[in-house]
């Protein structure tokens, strides 16, 4: 609950102040729902509105919003249809008018008209995601094949006012980044807007919240919790190497530790398995945890979702190489052919929350705890 969006988004709505107009509202990416549900419920009523978020992340209906699920992280053809719906309800404001955008992580495919054929979108999107390109770099792309990033969208609000909520999913928060900026300039080759006069913007939410609250639920269960950094960007298997390497060489210390790590980390895809960065991480630190007792490394994506798969993450501990190699696997050619949920999946180590309602990146955990509890 701490890091959801509904009392961010509360917050913000104290700067909102509409000019008398009609008030429309958007909410793109995998928060959307959550998001918009708190502002109509702050608001009261909205004259017209579009939700595009993930599949199985709508959770019921909004009084005057239309709500759509689309592709992500891949973008698809209802992804392409509701951002067109959204445009035309932007279509013909007044001064008067103001849009109420709503922006989480996950818009740069669910909010999307593309420049170019959507199948030539989808296989640019696919060579990104498997080359291990960082969001930053996805979004450098993202935007100059687009009609609504770089500040395209609010460019097609004017002359109406938009007021921008945005729940950060991206390190250090860049608001051109964050969903590709459909409310922020570009400064691009390509026509796009280089300023606007006509947006407001509160950034609220990102992965230093995640991690306080991880923090706070270690204290709470009489771990003492250690922030390794809030800026985790390096290969997913890297990162779950050093937790495990923390781990070994903090084991047997007598006190109950807790290393956290939040960030996003990548992964190259070097074979055709099915998994997720925070699967992969967790993988990856079984080997370094093998044997030891009453110690464990878990990753989970704040959002309920980790890759193209059903599970949040995933969880290892000491027992999990064996149990691997007991059921056949090796844990090593899992993380070579990217096939870390099937391997977890077959020792019980895959982290299922569902969609959570909001997206401010992830966190890894790496627990020590004393010799007769975890």
């Amino acid at each position: 609950n701490a890091v959801l969006p509904d009392e961010a988004v509360r917050r913000a709505l104290k700067a909102f102040a509409p000019r008398g107009g009609r008030v429309l509202l958007v909410a793109a990416g995998k928060a959307a729902w959550q998001m918009a549900h708190a502002a109509v419920r702050v608001l009261g009523r909205v004259d017209g509105g579009v939700v595009v978020t993930k599949y199985g992340h709508v959770k019921g209906e909004i009084p005057g919003v239309a709500c759509y699920e689309a592709g992500h992280p891949v973008p698809d053809a209802n992804g392409f249809a509701a951002t067109q719906k959204a445009l035309e309800l932007v279509q013909g404001l007044t001064a008067g008018d103001t849009v109420l955008f709503l922006l989480s992580g996950g818009g740069s495919a669910l909010f999307e008209q593309p420049l170019v054929p959507g199948a030539e979108l989808q296989d640019i999107t696919s060579q990104l995601l498997a080359s291990g390109a960082d969001i930053v770099e996805m979004n450098t792309i993202r935007k100059r094949l687009s009609g609504v990033k770089g500040g395209r969208f609010a460019q097609r609000c004017a002359p109406a006012q938009v007021f921008s909520i945005v729940l950060s999913d991206i390190l250090g928060d860049p608001l051109d980044m964050i969903a590709s900026g459909p409310a922020v300039p570009a400064l691009l080759a390509r026509e796009t807007p280089k300023t606007l006069d006509n947006v407001t913007t509160r950034i609220t939410g990102s992965v230093r919240e995640l991690c306080r609250a991880a923090a706070s639920a270690c204290r709470n269960l009489g771990y003492e919790p250690v922030l390794l950094t809030d800026q985790l960007c390096c290969e997913a298997r890297e990162a779950g190497s050093f937790l495990g390497s923390i781990v070994r060489t903090q084991a047997g210390g007598g006190r109950k530790m807790a290393y956290i790590a939040g960030g996003e980390t990548v992964v190259h895809l070097t074979g055709k398995g099915l998994g997720g960065r925070n699967q992969e991480l967790a993988l990856a630190a079984a080997p370094a945890l093998a044997g030891l007792k009453h110690c464990c490394v878990f990753s989970v994506g704040s959002d309920g979702t980790d890759g193209p798969t059903d599970a949040a993450g995933g969880y290892v501990d000491g027992d999990t190489l064996a149990a691997l190699e007991a059921e056949g696997w090796s844990g090593y050619a899992a993380l070579q052919n990217n096939d870390s949920y099937h391997a977890l999946k077959a020792v019980d180590g895959l982290i299922i929350t569902g969609a959570t309602g909001t997206n401010v990146n992830d966190v890894a955990v790496a627990l020590i705890g004393e010799k007769h509890r975890l």
